[in-house]
């Protein structure tokens, strides 16, 4: 029961944290070369922590190939799409709106493939998630965005919604530890390939990007990815995406006290609204007493 609050939790606040961290790395270096160094370092850390654990002999070589797949999804093209959008002015926000509607499609796409259930109040719990963050984030649609940043976006938000899928579907039998080395090696792979193509790769070692690759590599990629490989294992899809409604408002409260950044009674009546339809979302139906 403690692990069932404290894991969600736990990675709600590090997967928000990564804005910010993230925001402050590309400062100093281009954004596919960031991501690849990052991602060398995740690699090179969990295949020494499969090894520890002697997880390698326990590998069916036929599972890896969905392992690499899920890791060009989650990490490849998901955030190299939203780093990316960044890199050509799409604010934060735009770019968090878009891929905020992944539980939704993941929900629907959980039904039709994995069979999953989602019933009327988890339903309504998604729609009040979309809405609370909606109005956490407050976009202004007025703007005129670069088209290559939005579709970047969509990219993005297609690649998470298959990689949650394809996790729950078929990678579940990889112990975690390798499953995490092969999705970072694979990850490490295409932002090297990728940045020689569309960026001049440069990195500024400075000691605000150490301090906040720091972060992403050890509270995101090592915490927050691990817990989120653990919850899609061990929930439904549907239930585990709904968690991302969470992002933006606590990615908010976060700016509030670490940055000082503003905190509006919008945004407290947006969290508000998110936290009580991810909860609803999140609700497993209760089971019959005494039924067949």
């Amino acid at each position: 029961m403690l692990i069932s609050f404290v894991f969600p939790l736990t990675f709600v606040v590090l997967w928000a944290s990564a804005f910010a961290t993230g925001s402050v790395a590309t400062q100093d270096a281009t954004p596919f070369a960031a991501l690849a160094f990052r991602f060398s370092i995740v690699a090179v850390g969990f295949f020494i922590v499969a090894w520890i654990l002697s997880e390698f002999s326990r590998i069916d070589r036929r599972d890896l190939k969905h392992s690499v797949i899920t890791g060009l999804l989650f990490h490849g093209l998901y955030l190299g799409g939203c780093w990316y959008s960044f890199s050509v002015g799409i604010p934060a926000g735009v770019s968090a709106l878009i891929v905020c509607t992944q539980p939704i499609l993941t929900a629907i796409f959980a039904g039709l493939l994995l069979g999953e259930h989602v019933s009327l109040k988890n339903w309504v719990g998604l729609s009040l998630g979309f809405v609370g963050a909606a109005l956490v984030l407050g976009v202004d649609f007025g703007d005129e965005f670069a088209l290559d940043g939005l579709i970047a976006n969509v990219i993005a938000l297609g690649s998470i919604t298959t990689a949650t899928i394809w996790q729950r579907k078929f990678s579940q039998t990889l112990p975690l530890a390798t499953n995490n080395a092969l999705q970072a090696a694979s990850a490490a792979l295409f932002h090297g390939i990728v940045m020689w193509f569309l960026e001049t790769p440069s990195i500024e070692l400075t000691l605000t990007f150490g301090l906040a690759m720091g972060w992403q590599i050890v509270a995101v990629s090592f915490g927050a990815f691990t817990i989120l490989m653990y919850l899609i294992n061990h929930n439904s899809a549907s239930q585990t995406s709904a968690l991302f409604f969470l992002v933006p408002p606590v990615a908010a409260v976060l700016g509030w006290v670490l940055l000082n950044e503003g905190l509006t009674t919008l945004d407290m009546f947006g969290f508000t609204v998110a936290s009580t339809g991810v909860y609803l979302a999140t609700r497993r139906p209760k089971e019959r007493l005494g039924g067949n």
